[in-house]
């Protein structure tokens, strides 16, 4: 049996941590370890209601801006115009759910939507008041936002928002699910809940230190654990079983007929165990024969800070300077690393595609829309990749968010198509099937660049075999190290043919909750980003998942800057290009360095010049120029 197949699967999650993990400290006392973990898991509260405040604030800016440019378009269309406007607000956002235009010169009112209502009467009393409140503030051209009010278990505000030279407005009742959400998910990401268990099939989990079974009951149970399904295995023959084989197998397991991809089956039994079939499938001499791992991203959650206005211009003076909202107060990530003057020499080419492989991304949202190729989605292959979690769009909007269109944030490539892969399902979780799936789907449609910001800790040799299919066609593996802040090599990011990213903050430390080792390749921000979500909204999200594709942009620069280079030129090109952190050279916390934008894509134009320059190129060079001319002469 493959060497691999026991080493049950460690999900890397989401995890932040300030304090190394409890694996690291077996020698203290239980006492010791308990107060540990209770200080982790405050940390971790702390942190999820500092997303849920600043999520709300980028919320109300969000949508005052939506609100205001609507006023504005309102004021000087005709009736049959405003409404249609208004009509594609509400579809544009879903969070609007009621809006009323109020013209008191006219004497003209209408509403779209309707006002929600609560089994509680006072609440409906409250959010009648709300609303006479917000009308009065506009007939005094005076901009109004009500308190939160919690009804049928949703957050609901009411927003209202006069014209500047005229007694109209607008009046809207806003859901504020997305803060509900980044509650829940956060909890989930951060495991101050146990591991989200499949809806269909169990997981079980073991110690990815002692491979014995262990409980979950708690979130902090997770940290150090391994998840696979119970009831599911991977099975890698030597030579494919026929007919009659896999008759007899599925008999003898209890499965019905397994998922194939490439020479890898996938085997779901009614009764067999993960390890009993393990026992069972040894008797073929399989390559591998290992459990069906589980994957989560790697994100979390956090605050967001504005920059000070001096420290952000000083930033940006080399280079372009784009107009999106939330650009110069929130994304001190693109000035940090250089990516204006990057834009002096490239801002990608549409040839160079980007494969987010996670849980899909939000297909509608303004930001992206006009970014995105085809796509695949590996759970339903007849459905789009339509994310329903979040973080595959706050991934993609790192790479790609439109640029100087005025609206929330800018990406950090101009052009480069993103390729949406949803292999991550609505628990932000997948499998190595799925993710295997995803990675070789991208590979033979196009993909340059795949962006892998999930993981775990086990070296499964599944999902290697797809790194090593794409690898081998030369695209750009990049994946995240994970949040645990440990020097434990995470998967896929550990494996050699993958670009291993770890994450800092905006003093150029290490972030807090980054893992670390000597298998790290470059670091990149990944605290408090700002990208997009979700229903046209925005949110801050912190994690190595955030940190990996600011790498994968800047691969995608540099193959639009040198398309001759080959992927471990590009590897070669962003490890020397980097700015020095920590210790002289290479270290366990920075790897090479924190990537620098301008210096990466200056060093593959010159490799491109010094390429053309050497003999044999100039020979073939001439060789060419000659032969077009003879054919021009010919002509």
């Amino acid at each position: 049996m493959h060497n691999r197949s026991i080493a049950w699967l460690g999900v890397l999650g989401v995890t932040i941590l300030a304090v190394p993990l409890l694996w690291n400290t077996g020698n203290k006392s239980s006492n010791t370890a308990e107060q540990r973990m209770q200080s982790d898991m405050k940390i971790k509260q702390n942190i999820v209601q500092q997303d849920v405040d600043v999520t709300g604030k980028l919320f109300a800016l969000d949508v005052r801006k939506d609100l205001e440019q609507a006023v504005a378009t309102l004021h000087q269309a005709s009736p049959s115009e405003a409404q249609q406007k208004v009509r594609q607000l509400m579809q544009l956002h879903p969070q609007f759910v009621y809006v009323a235009w109020l013209n008191e010169k006219e004497v003209r009112q209408w509403s779209y939507g309707e006002l929600p209502k609560d089994e509680m009467w006072q609440t409906n009393k409250q959010l009648n008041s709300f609303v006479q409140s917000a009308k009065l503030h506009i007939s005094k051209r005076e901009s109004y936002v009500s308190p939160e009010l919690l009804i049928r278990g949703e957050r609901h505000i009411v927003m209202g928002i006069p014209a500047s030279n005229a007694n109209v407005g607008l009046v809207a009742v806003i859901n504020r699910h997305v803060v509900q959400s980044v509650r829940s998910h956060q909890q989930k990401n951060l495991r101050l809940v146990p591991y989200p268990p499949d809806s269909k099939y169990r997981v079980k989990s073991v110690d990815s230190n002692t491979m014995q079974d262990v409980p979950v009951r708690t979130g902090a149970d997770n940290e150090g654990k391994s998840h696979y399904y119970q009831k599911e295995i991977v099975v890698r023959f030597r030579t494919d079983p026929d007919r009659n084989q896999m008759q007899q197998i599925m008999r003898e397991t209890g499965c019905s007929a397994p998922r194939k991809l490439g020479n890898t089956y996938l085997f779901r039994s009614n009764w067999m165990s993960a390890e009993q079939m393990q026992q069972y499938f040894a008797q073929f001499n399989p390559l591998y024969a290992e459990p069906h791992y589980l994957y989560m991203t790697n994100e979390e959650k956090t605050s967001l800070r504005v920059l000070s206005p001096t420290s952000k211009t000083k930033a940006a003076q080399a280079g372009e300077e784009p107009n999106d909202l939330f650009y110069k107060n929130y994304q001190w990530n693109l000035p940090i690393i250089h990516t204006n003057g990057g834009w002096n020499l490239t801002k990608g080419k549409q040839n160079v595609v980007v494969a987010v492989v996670d849980t899909g991304v939000d297909l509608k949202h303004a930001d992206l829309k006009n970014k995105l190729v085809k796509g695949y989605n590996v759970f339903d292959p007849d459905k789009l990749p339509q994310d329903d979690v979040g973080h595959g769009t706050h991934v993609a909007g790192i790479i790609g968010a439109t640029v100087n269109n005025g609206e929330g944030v800018a990406g950090m490539t101009w052009y480069n198509p993103i390729m949406p892969i949803k292999a991550l399902d609505s628990n932000g979780s997948g499998t190595s099937y799925s993710v295997a799936e995803g990675i070789i789907w991208a590979t033979d449609h196009g993909a340059k660049v795949i962006n892998l910001s999930l993981g775990n800790y086990a070296d499964g040799a599944f999902l290697h075999d797809a790194v090593k299919y794409a690898f081998e066609r030369d695209v750009v593996l990049i994946a995240a190290t994970g949040n645990d802040n440990t020097r434990r090599p995470g998967f896929p990011a550990a494996y050699p043919e993958v670009f291993a990213v770890s994450a800092t903050d905006e003093n150029k430390q290490k972030a807090s909750f980054s893992n670390y080792g000597s298998y790290v390749d470059v670091v990149a921000p990944g605290a408090t980003i700002a990208s997009t979500y979700p229903n046209n909204q925005y949110a801050a999200l912190s994690g190595t998942s955030m940190a990996c594709p600011h790498v994968s942009a800047l691969a995608a620069l540099i193959r639009s800057a040198n398309p001759s280079l080959r992927n471990t030129e590009i590897y070669d090109i962003m490890r020397e290009s980097v700015n020095d952190l920590g210790s002289p050279g290479k270290d366990t916390f920075f790897g090479f360095g924190q990537i620098d934008v301008e210096r990466a894509l200056n060093m593959a134009d010159q490799r491109k010049t010094s390429l053309s320059l050497h003999p044999q190129n100039v020979e073939s060079n001439l060789n060419r120029i000659v032969s077009r001319f003879v054919r021009q002469s010919a002509k």
